[in-house]
């Protein structure tokens, strides 16, 4: 379950009566960090296991679940975990921000480079031209156009990238995505923010969208 930190109390002090211009954001660990603009409203848990790991009764996914947590707000006026991979049309669509923290399996942990992390949202950013052929034709993830792509400087050992593209999904119009993605300084931990909106709202949002995207990080947690 995520773990949302209010800044409301630190906010009202140093504002006087106005509210939080930001909801702080971390995960259960404390390692995997940001924040949104207060009006983003958070989508209810469930319907977020539901949304991304489709029936969260069953032994698979209760397994996964172990190994990740997730959390996601949505700036529309009627927030739903629908609008991750599909907003409303035209100018009603407004930026949807998810976060997923991952503990990696040993295999994965040794396998785990920068494509991977390029990857990690599970919509495929880094993979050869034949194979995006084949998944084109055989899913519904059509139309990959990159549009920026950056090596993030190393932080006490974090690794990270950042990636932006489009996507057609679904059927439906295209749709822009912004993802960061961090491996912890140990290696075990994954940690992706993932922000869509519309390529009309994310241009429209550009600063918003930056200001939540740079606000994503990831600490080097020292055991005790």
């Amino acid at each position: 379950m995520g773990t949302v930190v209010g800044a409301a109390v630190a906010a009202s002090v140093l504002s006087g009566c106005a509210g939080p211009d930001y909801t702080y954001v971390r995960d259960d660990a404390g390692g995997t960090y940001f924040k949104v603009p207060a009006s983003w409203r958070q989508i209810d848990q469930k319907s977020l296991d539901k949304e991304v790991f489709g029936e969260t009764e069953s032994a698979t996914a209760q397994v996964v679940k172990q190994l990740v947590w997730t959390t996601a707000f949505d700036a529309h006026a009627e927030p739903s975990a629908g609008h991750l991979l599909q907003g409303s049309p035209g100018a009603e669509d407004q930026p949807f921000v998810f976060a997923k923290v991952e503990k990696l399996t040993e295999d994965a942990q040794n396998a785990v480079s920068l494509n991977e992390l390029r990857n990690s949202s599970g919509l495929y950013v880094a993979v050869p031209e034949e194979t995006r052929k084949k998944m084109e034709e055989a899913t519904a993830y059509k139309g990959f156009e990159l549009l920026a792509d950056e090596v993030l400087p190393v932080t006490d050992g974090v690794r990270g990238v950042r990636s932006v593209f489009n996507y057609r999904l679904l059927g439906g119009p295209v749709q822009t995505f912004d993802e960061t993605a961090y491996l912890s300084a140990d290696g075990t931990t994954v940690s992706t923010l993932l922000i869509r909106c519309s390529p009309l709202c994310y241009r429209k949002r550009a600063a918003e969208i930056d200001t939540v995207v740079k606000s994503f990080k990831v600490k080097r947690l020292i055991n005790p």
